[in-house]
């Protein structure tokens, strides 16, 4: 059962690791957790097991006395749009975002869709699941239902700004934010839209609903050159994440999408802090301090980054992993208003979306590799050992172990959510960076 309990969400197999009886004493352990609240917001993702741990979920909130608003199936920043737009003390989104269709879980924020991490709940909400759960009360609570996409569609058309005709492919994964993502650019007279994979379907029968992996994007690639689109996104299974490729196919990096969503924020804020995750290329905080922006580095994970984004009161964050943050959206992370953004962006420029990346991009980067290893902590040990003997590294431990030099850098890190280890790496030529590539993987492999 520990093994489901992460940085910032709760997510396992489901029913070895996560099921129904176990959500329920999640819902009751919630109760106890959030004890001045009256009425809790659940939503759900279109993951086959999804209807059933909702019925748990809400089963324990109405056993222990309490409300439960249902807003039905939704993509999570509809959820998180629900928590600030109608100021539910509680919301909980049943989903396992971009995992294969056997995983569930949940992702719980309080006030204001203020992420819980494991530092700020999750902890507390392990240690109650392990002991003994009672319920609290003998009057039931009752469950409503409340509609989000209306409202939810018309906020997102608020942000809409595009210069130009554009064409435009879209997979929504068979995901949840398939059917509000469809209705909401189709209303875009500018826009001439292709839709892949927007019926809501839990056993994602086209492709592996995350858009990280690159046979989950063969399809947009190949529809994006035959539709003659000016560019392709990608949503992954509850549409928090959205990634891109251009005209030509070509993946764009999430990081080079947050570089240009922040030159758009500091023509309108200038001087604003701008978060950005420390796997990021070194070309996003450069390019927030040539356009006169204070770059904020922070750790990985939704719950870090918004938290760092109320510190620094930053309008945006981008994540290399797909998720932008805004300010205007409560803090939280939506893929569908990034999506917005960024046809704002390219509409307002008139040439194709290669050049106006190859514009920025001047790095060169392995993308994010992911290894099994027997002992993660054993092996970050190591390599620092062996990095920290070179006189010239700098090492930073925000997230995992991070060692710059002037012409390249790396970190590597464990994942939060899955058995592995993650190396980004990125070197000022593509030489140097096939030979840094090399070095660190030999040294993995023989350490693992």
């Amino acid at each position: 059962m520990a093994g489901i309990f992460h940085a910032y969400d709760i997510r396992g197999i489901y029913p070895d690791e996560i099921n129904e009886e176990l959500v329920y004493k999640i819902g009751l352990a919630l109760c106890r957790l959030f004890p001045e609240t009256k009425e809790f917001c659940v939503g759900r993702d279109a993951r086959l097991s999804s209807p059933s741990l909702f019925d748990s979920v809400a089963k324990a909130f109405i056993d222990s006395g309490r409300d439960v608003v249902d807003i039905g199936l939704v993509s999570t920043p509809m959820a998180y749009f629900a928590s600030g737009r109608y100021g539910f003390g509680c919301t909980v989104q049943i989903t396992a975002s971009h995992n294969p269709k056997e995983y569930n879980g949940l992702k719980i924020c309080r006030e204001n869709a203020i992420a819980l991490s494991y530092e700020t709940g999750i902890r507390q909400i392990e240690e109650l699941v392990a002991g003994d759960l009672e319920i609290s009360s003998e009057v039931k609570g009752s469950i409503r239902k409340q509609d989000v996409k209306t409202d939810y569609i018309s906020v997102m058309s608020s942000f809409i700004d595009i210069k130009r005709p554009l064409k435009i492919v879209i997979d929504a994964s068979s995901g949840a934010v398939g059917p509000v993502v469809k209705e909401l650019i189709s209303k875009i007279d500018a826009l001439n839209a292709d839709f892949l994979c927007v019926e809501p379907d839990g056993n994602f029968p086209y492709h592996d609903p995350n858009p990280m992996k690159d046979s989950a994007i063969d399809m947009l690639k190949s529809r994006v050159k035959e539709f003659g689109a000016d560019i392709g996104a990608i949503f992954d299974a509850d549409g928090d994440r959205v990634m891109f490729v251009d005209e030509k196919g070509n993946r764009i990096g999430s990081d080079i999408v947050t570089a240009l969503i922040a030159i758009e924020i500091l023509e309108k804020e200038p001087g604003a802090n701008i978060a950005y995750d420390l796997r990021s290329s070194r070309v996003v905080p450069e390019i927030i301090r040539e356009k006169g922006g204070n770059p904020i580095i922070t750790r990985v994970g939704h719950a870090y980054i918004k938290e760092t984004m109320r510190k620094y009161n930053a309008p945006f964050a981008g994540e290399l992993s797909g998720h932008y943050y805004f300010k205007d959206n409560y803090f939280a992370d939506s893929g569908v208003l990034a999506l917005i953004k960024v046809l704002n962006i390219i509409s307002a420029q008139d040439k194709p979306v290669s050049e106006l990346v190859s514009e920025i991009r001047k790095y060169h980067s392995t993308g994010e590799i992911n290894f099994r290893v027997s002992d993660p902590d054993v092996l970050l040990s190591k390599i620092e050992g062996i990095f920290r003997e070179r006189p010239s590294a700098r090492i930073m431990k925000l997230d995992g172990l991070t060692v710059e030099f002037d012409d390249w850098w790396f970190n590597l890190r464990k994942s939060n959510t899955e058995p592995l280890i993650r190396l980004n790496l990125e070197a000022n030529t593509a030489k140097l960076l096939e030979e840094k590539r090399k070095e660190l993987e030999d040294i993995i492999i023989k350490g693992s």
